[in-house]
């Protein structure tokens, strides 16, 4: 554990909450122009991210939310966490920290000008390094768990495309299995891989897909939906065929399944948000059938509905499964048409006993959420998934 902070350290840091507000995006945009001056620092970031300016947004979010807690960061524990986790995903190590914090602390300096004294600087150079440290040793420990288990490995692994599969209207599922012909970790059912497409013939591009399949020791499911302008959904579905090679890091991931959930489950899920549903769907099937579950999906149409038969597969080896689908766009055999409800999940499953787990698009997350947490539903019982940088997050 790092050394605490110093008082004076915390009340300098504390004081310079106005000026972050002020100026906290531009500090951020600042410290990625000097950091990506390093290109070997600048490879390790998911640039689209920077492109759409999302990720220097939500650093300016994180760094405030820092800011106005330093007095009490245990309400920061969740994204240390998230962090950390994205951190073991992107392969980033000990040795690069130094890089940013100069970055940082260079940035405050140029866009505060005469403001950034040396005390402000000294005070932001101790916070830094007080949340590096935590970050590294938590970093350091989800290493070690990951490598002390059969098929576990750090940093980046080559894949094969043992199997490319269309599952529905512009959605196709790649089976990737290590090229060294070892085993595989199993992930946590609703964890994520991070790929790299170097490889593969996209250099430089890097993307957080979840794992759609079961855990097992052989092999991971990604399933893609091509996005509008999507680089890499593009590049998924027009040019990576069987036999081409994907580099990856291990699972990672804050949002998964309990290993041993007791209370029945809500799993809700909109269009490709399904790909974490039906990997937590598969392993409640077979490994906690004392459990009920209650699968509710959302998606446009019967042609958009992917991973069907597994859905009602695995729903078949639970016994004590409810599985509904909603179509936006038009009706199929057995399903409902229109928008998943607040009033339908609360007249048709036990939401006020439950565990809910959700992912799904923005606006689909924004509006359950929100709606669970208004309907008295403890936070602590709602776990859902993001596609995105903290910027774009609902609040907590």
């Amino acid at each position: 554990m790092p050394r605490p902070l110093s008082q004076q350290t915390i009340a300098v840091v504390k004081a310079t909450v106005p000026a972050l507000e002020q100026h906290g995006p531009v500090i951020t945009e600042t410290m990625y122009r000097r950091l990506f001056r390093n290109e070997r620092i600048a490879a390790l970031f998911n640039q689209a991210n920077q492109k759409k300016g999302t990720q220097r947004l939500a650093l300016a979010h994180a760094v405030l939310a820092y800011a106005q807690n330093i007095e009490n960061l245990s309400v920061l524990g969740a994204a240390v966490e998230r962090i950390a986790q994205k951190h073991i995903g992107y392969a980033i190590l000990p040795e690069h920290y130094p890089f940013v914090g100069e970055a940082l602390l260079g940035a405050i300096e140029e866009v505060l000008g005469d403001a950034a004294s040396p005390e402000i600087l000294q005070a932001w150079g101790e916070a830094y390094w007080f949340l590096a440290d935590l970050l590294i040793e938590r970093e350091a420990a989800i290493r070690a768990e990951i490598e002390a288990q059969p098929g576990g490995w750090t940093d980046w692994r080559r894949f094969v495309v043992a199997e490319k599969r269309v599952e529905a209207a512009g959605i196709v599922s790649f089976i990737l299995r290590p090229e060294d012909g070892g085993a595989v970790i199993p992930h946590r059912p609703g964890q994520y891989l991070t790929l790299r497409f170097d490889e593969a013939g996209l250099a430089g591009v890097k993307r957080n897909y979840s794992i759609s399949s079961a855990p097992n020791a052989e092999f991971y499911r990604i399933t893609v939906k091509r996005e509008p302008d999507g680089e890499a959904s593009g590049f998924l579905h027009d040019r990576v065929d069987v036999g081409a090679v994907i580099e990856a890091t291990p699972p990672a991931g804050d949002f998964h399944l309990s290993d041993a959930p007791e209370r029945p489950l809500v799993l809700l899920s909109g269009g490709v948000g399904q790909t974490p549903i039906v990997s937590m769907l598969e392993v409640v099937a077979d490994r906690h059938r004392h459990v009920p579950v209650f699968y509710v999906h959302g998606t446009n149409s019967p042609a958009h509905h992917a991973l069907e038969v597994q859905v009602h597969d695995a729903a078949a080896r639970h016994g004590n499964a409810l599985v509904e689908t909603f179509y936006e766009g038009g009706t199929g055999d057995g399903a409902n048409r229109g928008l998943i409800t607040l009033d339908w999940l609360q007249a048709n499953t036990p939401l006020a006993e439950a565990d809910i787990y959700l992912c799904g698009p923005r606006p689909f997350l924004r509006h359950f959420v929100t709606g669970l947490r208004d309907a008295g539903i403890p936070a602590d019982r709602i776990h859902f998934e993001f596609f995105g940088p903290a910027d774009e997050q609902l609040a907590a």
